[in-house]
C-alpha cells in the first residue's frame, strides 16, 4: 500500500468572489488525499462532501487495505457553504473522477457519506443525463457532459437525503422575527419543557406545518430580493443574509419518533445549543446559495436523483445515527429500487466516531460490494 498522496486538481472558474483568495479565483484548484493499494489499478473510490474536509476520512486507509484506492476529496467550498452552488460542486467532483480515470483505474466509484450522499447522487444523475443547464436562480450553469464522466457505482453511508430536505426537517418554526435569534413563540418551541415528550400528534402536525411555512417565507423573500437586485441598475447580483435557528428536529429529543438506536441529542452535541449557535447549518448564506442548497428549488435532492441513476448502489445504514433514521433509509431504498441493497451497521453513529470495529465492518461491506461489480 502506498503512502498517503496529495491530489492537486485544477477546476473551472466559478462566480466572482466565490473565494476571497485572488490566487484561487485566478487558478481555482481543489485538493484531495488518496492512498492506493499495490498491484493492478482495478477499483478507485472518491468520498466527498459539499463542504466538509474529507482528506482525513475514516475509510481511506481501510479501503486501501482491502484493495481499493480511496481518495478523500474536497470541493472548492471546503469549510464554507455561504456561496456554495451544488451545480458547481458536482463539477469539482467530476474533476476528481477524471483524475482517477487518468491515473489508470478501471472502475471508479463514489462513496456518499452524510451530505456527500446527495452530492454523489446528483453527480451521477447528471453524468447519465445532463439536465442542470441553469442554477436555481435561472442563470446558466455552463455545465458540459465532459465535466461529468460517469462512474460505475455509488455507495451511501449515513446518508442525508439532501440539504433542502434537511432544512425542511430542521428549521425552527418558533422564530417570530428573522432578525432576532432570541425571538420565540413558545407554542411552537420544541425545546420548551412545557411540551411533554413524547410529543403528541397534534403538536408534531402544527410544528411540521409551521416549519414549512417559515421555509416558504424565506424562499419567497429570497426570490423577490433577487429579482429586485437584478432589476436595479448598478445593484449587486447577490446578497448575504442569516437564517437563525436551523436545528430543531423533534427526533433529536424524542426517541420514539423514527426509532433507531440513537442517543438523545444531535451529531454536534446538545441540540438546543446547536440551534442557537452562531455557526450552524445554513446560518450564513447568499440568495443564490440558499436557492441552490436549501430551498425547494434545489436540484440536488438525493433520492430523486438516485432514482435516475442506473449504476449499482449500496446503502450502509448506521443504526445509532442521530441525523439519519429508518425513514431516511426507506426513502433511499425506494429510490434505488432493484439496483440498491442495504447493510445495517448496528449501533453506528453518524461518522463512526470512536467505533473502530464498525469502521472495519463498513469497509468490509463496501469492499465486498465494489470487488463484485
Amino acid at each position: 500500500m502506498s503512502d498517503l498522496q496529495l491530489a492537486v486538481i485544477d477546476v473551472k472558474p466559478g462566480a466572482t468572489l466565490e473565494s476571497q483568495s485572488g490566487l484561487q479565483m485566478l487558478r481555482p484548484r481543489i485538493y484531495g488525499a488518496w492512498r492506493a493499494p499495490a498491484g493492478p489499478k482495478r477499483v478507485a473510490a472518491i468520498v466527498m462532501h459539499p463542504t466538509s474536509n474529507f482528506m482525513g476520512h475514516y475509510l481511506i486507509d481501510p479501503l486501501a487495505e482491502r484493495g481499493i484506492c480511496c481518495m478523500g476529496l474536497n470541493s472548492r467550498y471546503m469549510g464554507n457553504d455561504t456561496v456554495l452552488l451544488m451545480e458547481r460542486a458536482i463539477q469539482d467532483l467530476g474533476a476528481g473522477v477524471k483524475f482517477l480515470r487518468a491515473a489508470g483505474y478501471e472502475r471508479v466509484l463514489l462513496i456518499g457519506n452524510s451530505g456527500g450522499a446527495a452530492l454523489a447522487s446528483f453527480y451521477q444523475s447528471q453524468a447519465e443525463r445532463l439536465t442542470a443547464h441553469h442554477f436555481a436562480d435561472g442563470e446558466p450553469t455552463h455545465l458540459h457532459p465532459d465535466d461529468l464522466p460517469r462512474v460505475d457505482g455509488i455507495a451511501l453511508c449515513a446518508a442525508h437525503q439532501g440539504r433542502s430536505k434537511l432544512m425542511r426537517d430542521w428549521i425552527d418554526p418558533s422564530v417570530t422575527d428573522e432578525h432576532d435569534p432570541l425571538a420565540v413563540d413558545p407554542a411552537l418551541d420544541m425545546y420548551d419543557l412545557r411540551h411533554a415528550r413524547p410529543y403528541d400528534a397534534d403538536f408534531l402536525a402544527r410544528f411540521g406545518a409551521a416549519q414549512k411555512a417559515r421555509l416558504d417565507r424565506i424562499e419567497g423573500w429570497a426570490l423577490d430580493r433577487l429579482r429586485l437586485l437584478r432589476a436595479t441598475p448598478g445593484a449587486p447580483r447577490d446578497q448575504a443574509f442569516i437564517v437563525y435557528r436551523t436545528h430543531a428536529d423533534p427526533r433529536c429529543v424524542d426517541l420514539t419518533i423514527d426509532r433507531n438506536d440513537r442517543a438523545p441529542g444531535s451529531v454536534w452535541g446538545d441540540a438546543r445549543q446547536v440551534n442557537y449557535s452562531a455557526n450552524a447549518m445554513g446560518r450564513t448564506t447568499s440568495l443564490t446559495a440558499f436557492l441552490s442548497q436549501w430551498s425547494s428549488l434545489s436540484q440536488a435532492d438525493g433520492p430523486s436523483n438516485l432514482a435516475r441513476c442506473t449504476v449499482p448502489q449500496l446503502l450502509l445504514t448506521y443504526t445509532g445515527d442521530q441525523s439519519t433514521f429508518p425513514s431516511t433509509r426507506d426513502a433511499w431504498l425506494a429510490a434505488g429500487g432493484p439496483r440498491i441493497r442495504n447493510v445495517d451497521i448496528v449501533g453506528g453513529n453518524h461518522y463512526l466516531a470512536g467505533q473502530p470495529q464498525l469502521v472495519q465492518q463498513a469497509a468490509d461491506a463496501i469492499a465486498e460490494w465494489a470487488h463484485a461489480l
